[in-house]
Order: C-alpha cells, then sequence, then structure tokens
C-alpha cells in the first residue's frame, strides 16, 4: 500500500515537473545556453555539461526551499 502511494506520489511529481519544463521551454528562457554551459563535439559524439544552469537551478531551489522550510515553522 505504502509503495503504491509512493508511486503515485513520484508520477505525479514527474509530470509535473515535466509539464513545468515544457512550459519554460516555451517562455525562451535561456536555461541550458547560458554561458557557462559546455558542449564537446566529436566525430560521432557529443557531450554536454550544463554547469551554469546546474548551478543556476541549485541556488534557486535552494533559495525556495529556505523559504518554505521556514514558512513550515
Amino acid at each position: 500500500m505504502e509503495l503504491g502511494k509512493l508511486l503515485v506520489i513520484l508520477g505525479l511529481s514527474l509530470a509535473v515537473a515535466g509539464a513545468g519544463l515544457m512550459l519554460l521551454g516555451r517562455m525562451n528562457l535561456p536555461l541550458g545556453r547560458l554561458p557557462g554551459d559546455f558542449t564537446l563535439r566529436g566525430k560521432n559524439t557529443t557531450v554536454y555539461f550544463p554547469l551554469a544552469t546546474s548551478l543556476v537551478v541549485s541556488v534557486v531551489l535552494s533559495i525556495l526551499l529556505y523559504v518554505v522550510s521556514r514558512w513550515r515553522r
């Protein structure tokens, strides 16, 4: 029973995250194309490392979680 609830919650969370990413893609935000994002292209391989985007997302989520934790007290 508990595993079923967990799977439903994870599925809904993934659906919400996917919808959010689709909306962000339509808003022409430069996430994924920031100056610190690296792309290495070889003959048959492409490696993408979104360093700047990862840092921006990390800072925003850290601030959001800090505010939520302060609000819950």
